[in-house]
Formats: C-alpha cells, sequence, structure tokens
C-alpha cells in the first residue's frame, strides 16, 4: 500500500492530463447529479460522490455501436479504439466490469467489449458517501480486492493506494508516493469496516438464497403482475445498470444500418421486440414476463451460469425509474412472503 497527499494526487493528474496520450475520463459534477465525462482539469474530478447517473462500463459498451468494426481484424480495430485512464471507480462498478469481462468473454460479440476494456486503466475509490438507493453491502459489492489498476481511499489530507496491476504501477512512475504505514494501513481497514454501517438498504435475508427464491417464484404469476403494474417499459433500468448486456443485434445488417454505420437503437429486455426476436412463440408478450426476465437475469440465470449475482446493489436503477418499481431490494425482499 502507497500514500499520497491530495495536493500531489490533484499535481499527478494534470501530469496525465498533459502529457499521457490516453483519454483521462473522471467524475464530475453535473448540474447537481455525478458522471463519468472527459475532463479538462484535475480540479473538475470528485472522488467524494454518492453514485454516478450512467457507469463507467459506458466507455466499453456504447449505447450506439459501429457494427461495421465487426468486420476488421483486431489489430486495426485496436487502433480505432480511445485509449482511456477512468479516475473514481466505485467497488461495485469495478465488480459489474469482472462481470462483464467473465460473460462477454464467452462471445464473439464481446469482442468490441474486450479490444475497449484492454485498452482501459482503471482507478478505483472506496466510497465515502453511499447513495439513498445503494445496498451493494447485501450484494457482496461494497469493496473488492482485484479487478482494479489503482484503488484509492480517502484518508483525510491524503490517499491511500492500492496497485493491482503492472498497469497500475507503471501510471505511479516518477510520483511522489511513499510507503504507507502500519496505522494508515489500520485507517484503510477502518473505513472499509465503518462503510458497512452507512447503507439504509438491505437485502432481509443471506445473499445466497437469492437464486433459489427467484426460482421457486417464478410462477407465481400475481407476485410479478402487482410488481410490474405500474412499470412503463422505458428502459431506464436498463441503460443505467453497470451489468446489462441485454441486447440483441442478430437482425442488424448493412442494409438496415443507417448512414452513420449505426443501428437505431439496442434492444432490451423489457421492450416487448426483445421477446420476439429471442423466440419463435413470443414467450414473453406480455409486461410481467419481461419485467420477471430483468429481475431473473440479475439474481438467478447468469447466477447458473457464471456463479455471480448480476445485481451490484448500485441502485441506479431505482433511481432513474419514474414510478419507482425498479428497485431489485424492494421485490426481492418482497418475495419470501410471495413464495409457493
Amino acid at each position: 500500500m502507497k500514500i499520497i497527499s491530495k495536493e500531489d494526487f490533484e499535481a499527478f493528474v494534470e501530469h496525465l492530463l498533459e502529457d499521457d496520450p490516453r483519454e483521462v475520463v473522471g467524475v464530475q459534477d453535473k448540474e447537481g447529479k455525478f458522471d463519468f465525462d472527459v475532463l479538462n482539469k484535475a480540479s473538475d474530478l470528485r472522488l467524494d460522490y454518492d453514485t454516478t447517473v450512467l457507469p463507467p462500463t459506458k466507455y466499453f459498451m456504447s449505447q450506439r455501436e459501429n457494427l461495421l468494426l465487426e468486420d476488421q481484424d483486431e489489430e486495426t480495430l485496436e487502433h480505432d479504439i480511445t485509449p482511456r485512464i477512468i479516475i473514481g471507480i466505485h467497488p461495485y462498478d469495478l465488480d459489474a466490469i469482472r462481470q462483464l469481462d467473465n460473460v462477454l468473454s464467452e462471445t464473439p460479440k464481446g469482442r468490441n467489449y474486450l479490444i475497449k476494456r484492454r485498452s482501459s486503466v482503471l482507478v478505483g475509490v472506496n466510497m465515502d458517501v453511499v447513495a439513498d438507493r445503494c445496498f451493494a453491502g447485501s450484494m457482496n459489492t461494497s469493496n473488492v480486492s482485484k479487478n482494479y489498476d489503482l484503488m484509492l481511499t480517502d484518508l483525510g489530507d491524503t490517499y491511500a493506494i492500492e496497485i493491482g496491476s503492472e498497469d497500475g504501477f507503471n501510471l505511479l512512475d516518477g510520483i511522489d508516493i511513499r510507503d504507507a504505514t502500519e496505522d494508515e494501513k489500520s485507517r484503510v481497514d477502518n473505513k472499509l469496516s465503518e462503510l458497512e454501517t452507512k447503507f439504509t438498504r438491505e437485502l432481509d435475508f443471506p445473499l445466497e438464497e437469492l437464486p433459489k427464491t427467484l426460482d421457486r417464484n417464478y410462477d407465481d404469476i400475481e407476485f410479478w403482475k402487482k410488481h410490474s403494474k405500474a412499470c412503463t417499459e422505458c428502459g431506464s433500468c436498463i441503460i443505467v445498470c453497470p451489468t446489462s448486456y441485454f441486447i440483441n443485434k442478430d437482425d442488424i445488417t448493412r442494409d438496415n444500418l443507417g448512414e452513420d454505420g449505426n443501428p437505431e437503437i439496442w434492444k432490451q429486455c423489457l421492450y416487448e421486440e426483445f421477446s420476439k426476436d429471442i423466440a419463435d412463440d413470443h414467450v414473453m408478450d406480455e409486461k410481467y414476463q419481461r419485467y420477471r426476465h430483468r429481475l431473473m437475469t440479475k439474481g438467478l440465470y447468469i447466477y447458473k451460469i457464471f456463479g455471480d449475482i448480476a445485481c451490484v446493489g448500485c441502485g441506479r436503477c431505482a433511481s432513474q425509474c419514474p414510478t419507482d418499481v425498479a428497485d431489485p431490494s424492494v421485490v426481492y425482499n418482497d418475495l419470501p412472503k410471495g413464495s409457493t
């Protein structure tokens, strides 16, 4: 573990902006909300945020993808990708990126994602402020020990830095840092322990019971109709989800691309058109079925294949839902009461 003063850290970010050829992205205040965007100066960086509107995965999975790139060889495609340094990623988003790495490495459609991902350096920061709708503590994603290049912890006048990769080590080359003392290491541990007391939302049952609880309630149609009744199927919950990859591009060809080589829109699991594409018999022609599919994917389907609960508890879906019916913690907590 290393230590850097906040003054030297700001100088470090300015050094990246001036001398590193990669695009530097960080969390910034955007009219009272936080989001990742290209940094113009180090003082714009906000590492004391609660959550961002969109996750950093937006840099790996654009909502509009130039599909003509899929015909390029990997060397050419890497040349066309913008390398980035992304600063200020919370642990739950780092875990989401780890999950997408695993899922999309199993499919040819993940090639563009993986090339963008390999071209990025991830600088994480442990949470100080917890968003009202966040329940990452219950999802075991409030603290991570891997899948970052650097990880920062705010210790007041300094940041503690964990180095997670050779890329992270190289990023600090020539920067004024020192080894952490035992007291500073203990302060980091204490901050991470205290963080768990800051969450106001949580699952009211053990996380390991979630997959079987969902499985048991799959056919409880009245339960799913009740929770989906006010859903407008706007798709906001999918757009802001850091583990979302509900995309079907099978029917996109050169013949129906726009003039810029892009499809008009991704297809999301809450849209009726999504169900028409995944099954000949239109198995999800009712709203409650598509609503159920989203929650089942997050808590059961991905778990069965990869062993991960795909909801990381960031709370973005709940924050962005216009009718407030997207919060997984509310649905999941109601599941045991509706068990059959």
